[in-house]
This record gives C-alpha cells, sequence and structure tokens, in this order.
C-alpha cells in the first residue's frame, strides 16, 4: 500500500492530538457559555483560558482577541471596522495579499492603492512611502509572509512608516504565526490576523487581535458576545482546540524549524539537480522556512498536482482558498511572471513529520513527470507511458 506523504501544510496543517483533546472535551459540555449557571460558567472559562494562550502566542492582552469562523472573517472584520469605525479615507494593500483581504477592501466602499512588490515577491518600500503621501488617512495591509510563496515582508518597515503618516497597520499573520516569532507589542500594529488551523489546531476558527481603545462597530449584530463585538453563541469546541494549538505554538521549537529548513533547502536542491530550467519563486530573499514554490515552463499545476497526488503526495498550486478553478496566481502576476511558468506553479509546504525520504520521492516523481513531458505534451502523455498520467486521463 502506498505511504501517502502531506506536503501541504500552509493550506491546513494536521491537527495536534493535544487540540484533538481539547476540542473531544469541549463537545462533552453542555453549557451555553452566555449562562450563568455552573455548566455555562465552565464553557465560559475554556474560551477564556483559550483566549489567554491566543494572547500569549503573539503577546498581547486576552482582551484584545476577539474570535471568529476564521482568517478570512477577521479579515472582513478589520476592513468593516475601516470602513464604519476609525476614520479612515482609503485603503493601501500589498498586491500579493490573500484574497479574503482583496476581496474586502474591494467591496470596503472605501479608495485603495496597491503596492507593488520586486520580483523576488517584497513589497516596495518607496512605492509605499509614496502612497502615504497621497492625501486622506489610510489603514494600509501588509501581511507577514506570503501564504503562496512564502517570502517574508518588512512589517517592521511597515509599521514604523504608518506611525510616521499617521495611518493604521493591518498585519495578515496567518501564515507566519508558529514559524515566526509574532510579537503585537513590538511590531506596533493596530490589527492581527490568526487562523487555528495553521497552527494545529481545528478550522473554522480564528481571531482578529485588535489594538485596545480603537472604536467599534460590530460585522455581526445580536447578543452580547465577544463583549459586544462579535454576536452569536461562540464555537466553544473549536476555540477549546485553537487554544491548546496557540499553546503548543507558543511552546520554543526551533529546532523543528530548522530541520524542517533543511528539507526544504534539500527539496530546492535536488530539484536544480533533476531540472536545471526549474524556477524557484524568492529564493534569494528570506522565506519562512516550510514554503517551497516552484515551476518549469511547459508543465500544467491542474495535471502536476493530480499525477503527484497518485503518486502519494499531497501538495498545492497556490493558495487552497482557490482550489477547484485553474487561474494564474495574483502573487505570481504581481511578481512579474509569465504565464507559461505561472500555471506550473507547485507550492510545497512542509511540517515536522515530513522526512528526507519523502523529499528524495517527491524529487524522483517530479523529475519522472518532467521528462516525459519535455517530449510531448501533457495531453498525449497523460495514458502512455506513466501510471499516475493513465489514471489522471480518466
Amino acid at each position: 500500500m502506498m505511504t501517502r506523504a502531506y506536503m501541504d501544510h500552509n493550506a491546513t496543517a494536521p491537527v495536534r492530538p493535544e487540540a484533538a483533546a481539547a476540542v473531544a472535551r469541549a463537545l462533552t459540555m453542555t453549557g451555553n457559555p452566555s449562562s450563568v449557571h455552573h455548566e455555562g460558567r465552565a464553557a465560559h472559562a475554556m474560551i477564556e483560558e483559550a483566549r489567554i494562550n491566543v494572547a500569549n502566542l503573539v503577546n498581547t492582552k486576552p482582551e484584545e482577541v476577539i474570535f471568529t469562523s476564521g482568517g478570512t472573517e477577521a479579515a472582513n472584520l478589520a476592513l468593516h471596522l475601516a470602513a464604519t469605525s476609525f476614520d479612515v479615507e482609503r485603503l493601501v494593500i500589498s498586491a500579493i495579499e490573500h484574497d479574503c483581504i482583496r476581496a474586502s477592501a474591494a467591496s470596503s466602499g472605501l479608495p485603495f492603492d496597491v503596492i507593488p512588490v520586486s520580483p523576488a515577491g517584497v513589497i516596495d518600500i518607496e512605492a509605499l512611502e509614496r502612497l502615504f503621501a497621497l492625501p486622506g488617512k489610510a489603514l494600509v495591509a501588509v501581511m507577514a509572509a506570503n501564504n503562496e510563496t512564502g517570502v517574508i515582508q518588512p512589517v517592521d518597515k511597515v509599521a514604523e512608516m504608518a506611525r510616521r503618516h499617521g495611518a493604521l497597520f493591518l498585519c495578515d499573520t496567518i501564515q507566519a504565526v508558529g514559524r515566526l516569532n509574532v510579537d503585537f507589542r513590538t511590531l506596533n500594529a493596530d490589527m492581527l490576523l490568526i487562523s487555528a488551523h495553521k497552527i494545529g489546531g481545528p478550522q473554522g476558527v480564528g481571531a482578529l487581535v485588535l489594538r485596545e481603545g480603537l472604536p467599534f462597530d460590530p460585522m455581526v449584530r445580536g447578543g452580547g458576545q465577544e463583549k459586544r463585538r462579535r454576536a452569536g453563541t461562540e464555537n466553544v469546541p473549536g476555540i477549546a482546540g485553537f487554544g491548546e494549538a496557540a499553546r503548543l505554538a507558543s511552546e520554543p521549537h526551533e529546532a523543528k524549524l530548522q530541520q524542517i529548513k533543511c528539507l526544504r533547502d534539500d527539496l530546492e536542491s535536488k530539484l536544480r539537480e533533476v531540472t536545471p530550467d526549474v524556477a524557484i519563486f524568492g529564493h534569494d530573499v528570506e522565506r519562512l522556512p516550510n514554503t517551497s514554490l516552484f515551476a518549469a515552463r511547459g508543465l500544467d499545476a491542474s495535471t502536476l498536482l493530480m499525477a503527484l497526488d497518485l503518486d502519494g503526495f499531497a501538495v498545492s498550486s497556490g493558495s487552497a482558498c482557490s482550489s477547484g478553478k485553474v487561474a494564474r496566481s495574483h502573487v505570481l502576476a504581481a511578481m512579474g511572471v509569465d504565464d507559461d511558468l505561472a500555471k506550473a506553479a507547485i507550492r510545497v509546504s512542509l511540517g515536522a513529520e515530513n522526512t528526507a525520504e519523502e523529499i528524495d520521492r517527491l524529487v524522483s516523481s517530479w523529475a519522472r513527470i518532467h521528462q516525459h513531458v519535455k517530449t510531448k505534451s501533457l495531453s498525449e502523455t497523460a495514458g502512455a507511458t506513466s501510471p499516475a498520467f493513465a489514471e489522471v486521463e480518466h
């Protein structure tokens, strides 16, 4: 039986056993956290313990943590606040922000400008300075690390510039938390986005960290939950699992991250050996230790994903939120990557359970697929030589 290798941690990380156990415990609790009886108080206490753990993860106050249904809702809430509660007149977002930021900005009713990026995928600080000089108070949104390329952004510099220009700063730290040191106080941001399932928690829960003292107009209205900032009975099991995953992610794990980086670097070195024409995006700038986005001209990512899946590898073509559609990555477009290369991009995002043997197997599969495509088109080879392609054809 084929042993599968999961290499799509940026889409969702495997649930930590401790987080799953916390979810299971919460599912056995009967009380509504808004009720005043013993059962309700116990459920409420579980939420507040999780809030403390999430706050500790990013060095903030528990009261600054607002639980949401995930990173997308947190992003929507942040830009809703920009449009309704803050005295913001315009938005400034990077060209490589996640679609939840891009779509929320487009529907906010506020005008917005886009910060270009270099061919390596790093925002253009000089262009941002020019955008800050335009009239009107701004909210700037720049992610800590890109979910597709893993490229780390100069968010400390962005925060300093925002303060100097009297702007607010929203930082998407969803991919960075647990892989980089994210410190809300040191960063001096106004808002952070966090998602539980990127750090080994359950799917469907996240948080917006909001600087104390900022005005607030709820996006979801009803009861008084989350200190009247988000109505609706809380997802106690999800929040409990989030809290446990946050507690574990707060523990020192530099050795594991270094081990993962060594695997990533080994993968890229071996890819270059077997396919010298491979392009590795962002390789010459600082990246998350687990992420590699690469491509070879003439391949097709959708067919590659199926072939690699049949060979036992779970990888991605970019953002998991865009799965089910074949479209050019807006991140690679912003980096100036041409269509032929961009359509072949494959993302490998590793975790602590991945091994050197899995890396070797992946490189072997990649090399075999690449060799087929060098001599014939993917459509012609789909049923010819590769067992994986034969299944893809059907």
